[in-house]
């Protein structure tokens, strides 16, 4: 990434922070939109992700745990097979065209969630161990991959399958992101030996943005037109990520540029000049 595009980049992850926040999400995937949009490499968009979820799912799993929204016996189900599944997500690194095909359909699915939220259940009932940790695993290596956390994922599957009331869903999913943010950036600093230097930037970013929107809220902003715009930048970036590579997003390799066999023809003959050596 050159010097030139950081502070656009910066502002763009402190716009997101801000959004996210107000409406109460943390913004892992509207960061990976962001880079995505500006065209940083597989390679820098994943640990850059990891670390700024850290940042937010600390400060969001602080707030819900001080708010006795937290529950540890439905939490440690399904963290204690995905934080090696995450360190192990974190390690591999896809080839590029799988990264961005899979976080694109990670965007999409974020998209859709900021369009649709399903109702809050009153009768909730816990799913059994085994489901909790085969779910836990699956999404873990998940968020190792694509560097999203995971919890886009777990928290409409914990409402919509009453598992969890929304809040409950909330700081389950929250703790998850931070467990597995971890878990993923301790991989892929074992595979790769660096974090980018403009992560520590963007972090800062992420931290204003964010304290901003969170203090503010929705009391000054409509939260249902910030979804609605959140929704959109999430599903341009995930259609450009997986139309890019798709056979219908490829431009088709250009053919060989023709040549005239008169023109070799002529260059492969003597000069008029040089008959004489050549004979």
């Amino acid at each position: 990434m050159s010097p030139d595009q950081l502070p656009w980049l910066a502002a763009g992850i402190l716009l997101i922070a801000f959004l996210y926040s107000s409406v109460g999400h943390a913004g892992a995937s509207g960061y990976i939109a962001v880079m995505t949009l500006f065209g940083l490499a597989p390679a820098e968009i994943k640990p850059t992700a990891l670390v700024l979820n850290i940042l937010v799912a600390s400060i969001g799993s602080w707030q819900f745990w001080r708010a006795g929204h937290f529950r540890w016996e439905l939490f440690w189900p399904f963290a204690i097979f995905s934080v090696p599944m995450a360190f192990a997500g974190g390690y591999l690194n896809l080839p590029a065209h799988l990264f961005k095909i899979a976080v694109g359909i990670v965007l999409l699915f974020s998209a859709a969630r900021f369009l649709y939220d399903p109702k809050d259940a009153t009768d909730v009932e816990a799913p059994s161990r085994g489901v909790s940790l085969v779910v836990g695993g699956v999404l873990g290596l998940l968020s190792g991959l694509t560097g999203t956390g995971g919890g886009i994922f777990l928290t409409p599957l914990m409402i919509v399958m009453r598992w969890a009331t929304t809040k409950t869903a909330a700081a389950t999913s929250v703790v998850f992101i931070l467990v597995n943010s971890i878990a993923g950036l301790l991989g892929n600093v074992t595979a790769t030996r660096e974090i980018p230097s403009f992560a520590f930037v963007l972090l800062l970013a992420a931290l204003v943005g964010g304290t901003i929107g969170s203090s503010l809220g929705s009391r000054r902003f409509s939260a249902p037109a910030i979804k609605r715009l959140l929704a959109v930048v999430l599903m341009i970036a995930g259609m450009k990520l997986i139309g890019l590579e798709l056979p219908i997003g490829r431009s088709a390799p250009k053919p060989p540029p023709a040549t005239n066999r008169a023109d070799d023809a002529s260059s492969s003959s003597p000069r008029p000049g040089m008959r004489g050596l050549a004979s």
